[in-house]
């Protein structure tokens, strides 16, 4: 696995899910129901330049998806990337909210913070506009 490049794990049209970590799998879930593209991003540090730039060019909206705090996280570092390059595209950045999270079962966790397949995708739906077919 190079370090600090994306796997493209599925392409798709109008939205680019940039996953982190253990989101990739709710990311996979609904790049497939969206007809999006999916990229497992595998480090924070590096971010891979080209394809977020790539994904910035050929996308109506990129999503970035991390299990961690929206505020100062790897979407920021995504955000930051794409002012230095002059790009601006629509942004969506998912991630744990910057408040105390109760303890709990992790997959209930990430529901109640709307980081599931469920939660995303009507994220991605309302930032769209659009209604579930």
């Amino acid at each position: 696995m190079p370090v600090g490049r994306a796997q493209t794990r599925r392409e798709g049209e109008r939205v680019a899910l940039l996953a982190f970590g253990s989101l990739n799998t709710p990311a996979a879930e609904v790049a497939e129901r969206l007809g999006a593209t999916h990229l497992n991003m595998r480090s924070v540090k590096p971010l891979d330049r080209d394809a977020i730039v790539a994904a910035a060019q050929t996308h109506e909206l990129l999503v970035t998806l991390e299990e961690n705090v929206v505020a100062g996280g790897a979407g920021s570092g995504v955000n930051e990337l794409l002012a230095a390059e002059g790009l601006t595209p629509a942004v969506l950045n998912l991630g744990i909210p910057d408040a105390f999270v109760e303890h709990g079962k992790p997959a209930e966790l990430l529901r109640d913070c709307g980081l599931d397949a469920a939660g995303i995708e009507a994220a991605i739906r309302a930032r769209l506009n659009v209604n579930d077919n």
